[in-house]
């Protein structure tokens, strides 16, 4: 009997010590929000799934725990209490740690502040590299629609082949990030989310300079089956 009692004590402490290693502690603050429910989602197999949820009664603190086994995107959706969804969700890479994110009310995405997650702080350091590109885009395509409404064809050509090479140097900062970012879960998610469409030898070249921890991750496994169905494509 005394066996028996002191394997079942050893296998709750695994369980136990196994679900503190994945265990995330989601905590945060809403400014301005006096009642509503925040809602802690995720994508599965394409679908936006609710998690779980915390009623804001007067206090607008608000925190979740969650196991999560490997790092993946999580959103925070907010609805009021007349039952509406606010439009903004606030996005972050989840992951076994303790995580904060303190917003308002009035710029519940926009303002989001989020610390505790090495991913997603990593996933900011990428978007801020970007966006540059992106805003030299939005210029080209002003000059673009001058070019149409003027019946200017040499400015299209030319704004188009810069837009083209925009495109690529674009690309090549995600992968370059990506490829130096081989230790953590950001770098197979940015293959997947911000540059599926790229060359395959690209994706091939972060999958393979990702470390095993990271082939083994969720979105490790994604992105060895997305270059899989991509290279069969071809075939």
């Amino acid at each position: 009997m005394k066996n028996i009692l002191y394997a079942l004590g050893i296998c709750l402490l695994l369980v136990n010590c196994g679900k503190g290693e994945n265990e995330m502690f989601l905590s945060g603050n809403i400014k301005g929000l006096k009642t509503g429910t925040v809602v802690l989602q995720k994508i599965d197999d394409t679908i936006l799934v609710s998690l779980d949820s915390v009623l804001i009664d007067g206090d607008s603190n608000f925190s979740f725990s969650e196991i999560v086994s490997s790092p993946e995107m999580h959103y925070l959706y907010l609805r009021l209490e007349n039952g509406d969804l606010i439009d903004e969700r606030i996005p972050f890479f989840a992951e076994a740690s303790k995580i904060s994110i303190n917003t308002t009310l009035d710029g519940f995405a926009k303002n989001a502040i989020i610390k505790g997650s090495k991913n997603d702080s990593l996933l900011k350091i990428h978007d801020k590299l970007v966006q540059r590109y992106i805003d030299k885009n939005l210029d080209l395509t002003a000059k673009n629609f001058e070019a149409l409404r003027d019946e200017n064809d040499t400015l299209l050509a030319q704004t188009k082949v810069q837009q083209e090479r925009l495109l690529r140097s674009k690309y090549l900062a995600t992968i370059n990030f990506a490829m130096n970012q081989k230790e953590f879960e950001v770098a197979p998610y940015l293959a997947l989310a911000r540059i599926p469409d790229a060359n395959i030898k690209y994706l091939d070249t972060i999958y393979k300079s990702s470390s095993q921890k990271i082939k083994d991750s969720k979105y490790g496994k994604a992105l060895e089956s997305y270059i899989s169905e991509r290279k069969s494509e071809k075939q």
